[in-house]
Order: C-alpha cells, then sequence, then structure tokens
C-alpha cells in the first residue's frame, strides 16, 4: 500500500465518518492536535535511559497506554457525530481518566513536595513531558471548540473526553517531574530575580 494517495493534493482530506473537508476543518484541527501530542509522548518514551529502572519501564508502558487513548480520542474526534460511523467506534469512558488520576497519585506521592515553581527540563525526558503539557492544553482548547452535537450519547463522550485530555496535562507536568526523579535529576527550581 502506497502512502501517499494524492487525495489531499487540492487542500482537502477525509474525516473517518467519509465526509470531505478541507484541512484547516476544525476536526482535522483538533485530532491533528492529538496526533503532535502523541509523537511527544513517543519522544518521552524514546528518551529513557537506554539501561531502564523498573520505574522507567513502567513509565513507558503507561506512556504507550496513553498513545493508544490518543488514537482511539482522534477516531472520535476525526468522525461527525451524526453520522452512521460514530456507532462503531469505542467509547471513551471515566476509566480512562481514573487512570491518569491514579497514576498522578501514584508519582506524588514519591516526588519532593513543590516550594517553588519550576522551569521545565532537567533530564531530556522531564523536558518532552513538559513540551508534551503544553501541546496536550492547546488540543484541550481546539477539542473545546468544535460542536460536539445534541445527542446525550454524543454529549456524554465529549465530555469524557474532555475530562481526560484535561486531566493527561496534569498527569504530564507531575510525568516531567517524576522523569527527573527516577534518573536522579534535580528540578529547576525558578528563580526570582
Amino acid at each position: 500500500m502506497k502512502v501517499y494517495t494524492g487525495t489531499g493534493d487540492q487542500g482537502q482530506t477525509s474525516l473517518f465518518s467519509g465526509e470531505r473537508v478541507k484541512k484547516c476543518h476544525d476536526r482535522v484541527e483538533a485530532y491533528g492536535e492529538l496526533d503532535e501530542l502523541n509523537s511527544f509522548m513517543g519522544a518521552i518514551a524514546a528518551s529513557m535511559p537506554d539501561e531502564k529502572s523498573e520505574e522507567q519501564r513502567a513509565v513507558i508502558n503507561e506512556i504507550q497506554q496513553i498513545q493508544s487513548d490518543l488514537l482511539i480520542m482522534g477516531a472520535v474526534l476525526a468522525t461527525t457525530p451524526e453520522s452512521p460511523a460514530f456507532k462503531s467506534l469505542k467509547k471513551f469512558d471515566r476509566e480512562k481518566s481514573r487512570q491518569l488520576e491514579l497514576a498522578i497519585d501514584r508519582m506524588d506521592s514519591v516526588l519532593p513536595q513543590l516550594k517553588s515553581f519550576i522551569l521545565p527540563g532537567g533530564h531530556i525526558s522531564s523536558a518532552w513531558a513538559h513540551i508534551a503539557r503544553t501541546v496536550c492544553r492547546r488540543a484541550e482548547r481546539r477539542i473545546i471548540s468544535l460542536d460536539y452535537g445534541k445527542e446525550q450519547d454524543l454529549i456524554i463522550s465529549f465530555q469524557e473526553i474532555l475530562i481526560y485530555i484535561n486531566r493527561l496535562s496534569d498527569y504530564l507536568f507531575m510525568l516531567g517531574r517524576y522523569c527527573n526523579y527516577i534518573t536522579s535529576t534535580a528540578d529547576i527550581s525558578w528563580k526570582k530575580d
């Protein structure tokens, strides 16, 4: 199968539900933000040290689950809510957000208490986590701007995605700190002039 098809050469693409839209369509922008975020999640995992500890392997597994969740969310956003294709999508439920909350609590339980603002950086994996956090917030802003229909099932699905993406940015902040912790790298404290 060829990677290129030529069908987008005039600035249009197909949604998962089949409609042709401009590549700058709000839905395309929203799932494009998730695609970018997914790539940065991969960069966090790839930047872990070659000799991985048990904690580092666990983080990589967690990241790969999040990457899978982002693909599911992207499929939802790439589908017109009223289309028949929407019913075939995997449902996105609150359990995914709860898993992020458990991970946040787990990381928080071992990290030293913050006494000042920190600057993004330290270990390279931490820097990538902070970049991913800012991309996540941008994706959240883009998703919020979408009109998501009026049916109750659609509204619930959309709300679950919003809760998840909001929780994910919190997770990525903690992950940035945790990556420093598991690589024995200090957080960079902000020093006010």
